[in-house]
């Protein structure tokens, strides 16, 4: 069997220097996004996700994607005013807070974290989960805020993988919870050695062989439009390019690579999603088929079709942002470090919690009842009798 090679961009296209400047500026940008995390989960996402979840799960997630809004624009900051990356969009411009599964090729580590600059723009930021790798849960201050965003870990192994999705899915029903669930139906991050194994299997298996993104897996994603269905407003097909190369996460930090950030965005309507699992295969298929000529006309273009469907981010907006979330990093640290006793003891024991309640999936049930929802039990109770 002949193996066809994954394309590359210009090799003439280089990446910025990683100078003194770059360097410093680098690590300043991730010691703020790593203090902003864990003073945000100590004190104020421990509360939205914990405290007032005991009393309505829909006020804690609408309370808690305030409060990582807020954060989470940090990074698209990063990226596109601190870093100075170019990030483009093109295909079809979506509306605003749609409850949404998103689809996307997996071609680096850090994919995810440009599709927040996306959300971002359509007002769902603080909306979006994902299913990832149940390790990256294992994470100190990440994990803890991946858990508390609901994101679903997964083992990569199906049997184990089923009830944790169908469960963890089923809680993701209600219609007025605004959401956006991402997931790579790639299973893994796209290099050359996986692509060459991919297409030897679609080889021997009659399948079509794709040079820029991997086989899709169907079972993950059958599953969630099993659950999710009837509460979805469409499916977002993404398909993300970078130049001059596929970043990794210390390239973002650092802001060396990528200088340009390509996503294209087709919407489909539920409607036009089959139902069977099996034609739901064919579909997928069909679509990463799609997503591979994307991206080889991106390789010999430089570009998607049909660019320029989303604004550039509003400097002062953002700069606002950043400068309240420094402002309340500052206290809490200060709190934390030279006030009373009862905020360290406060702090290590949320910092308990979080390790416990991430590594064990554990979220609490509510055990108390808003008056207005005490009122439509006892009206139903009564009705009943």
């Amino acid at each position: 069997m002949e193996v066809n090679k994954p394309l590359s961009l210009d090799a003439n296209m280089k990446n910025r220097s990683l100078t003194p400047f770059r360097f410093l500026r680098g690590v300043i940008c991730l010691l703020v996004l790593v203090s902003t995390a864990f003073m945000m989960l100590v004190y104020f996402g421990f509360v939205s996700a914990v405290i007032v979840r005991l009393f309505s799960i829909h006020y804690s997630r609408k309370l808690t994607s305030a409060v990582f809004a807020s954060w989470l624009a940090l990074w698209p900051f990063l990226f596109e005013k601190i870093n100075k990356t170019k990030v483009v969009f093109s295909g079809e411009t979506v509306p605003d807070k749609e409850r949404i599964l998103l689809l996307a090729n997996h071609r680096t580590e850090v994919d995810w974290m440009y599709i927040w600059d996306l959300a971002l723009r359509k007002g769902s930021l603080g909306y979006i989960k994902y299913v990832l790798k149940s390790s990256l849960m294992n994470l100190p201050i990440f994990g803890w805020a991946f858990h508390i965003l609901e994101f679903i870990p997964v083992h990569r192994k199906w049997e184990i993988d089923e009830p944790i999705m169908h469960h963890m899915l089923s809680t993701l029903k209600d219609p007025q919870d605004p959401l956006w669930l991402a997931i790579f139906p790639e299973g893994t991050d796209f290099t050359e050695r996986k692509c060459i194994r991919s297409q030897k299997y679609a080889a021997d298996h009659g399948l079509p062989i794709l040079k820029n993104v991997l086989l899709p897996k169907t079972k993950g994603f059958f599953a969630c439009m099993e659950e999710l269905r009837d509460s979805l407003d469409a499916v977002y097909d993404v398909t993300i390019g970078y130049k001059p190369r596929c970043p990794f996460f210390l390239d973002n930090v650092f802001g060396v690579n990528p200088s340009e950030v390509h996503i294209h965005i087709r919407r489909i309507p539920i409607s036009n999603i089959p139902d069977s699992e099996e034609e739901m295969g064919t579909w997928l298929m069909n679509t990463f088929c799609l997503k591979d000529k994307l991206l080889s006309e991106f390789h010999s273009t430089d570009h998607f079709p049909n660019e320029g469907t989303e604004n550039e981010l509003r400097m002062m907006k953002y700069l606002v942002k950043v400068v309240a979330a420094l402002t309340l990093t500052s206290i809490c640290t200060f709190l934390t470090l030279f006030s009373f006793i009862w905020f360290k003891i406060y702090v290590l024991l949320v910092c308990l919690y979080l390790v416990y309640a991430a590594k064990f999936n554990y979220r609490p049930s509510p055990i108390f009842c808003f008056p207005k929802q005490w009122l439509k039990q006892n009206n139903v109770k009564q009705s009943l009798d």
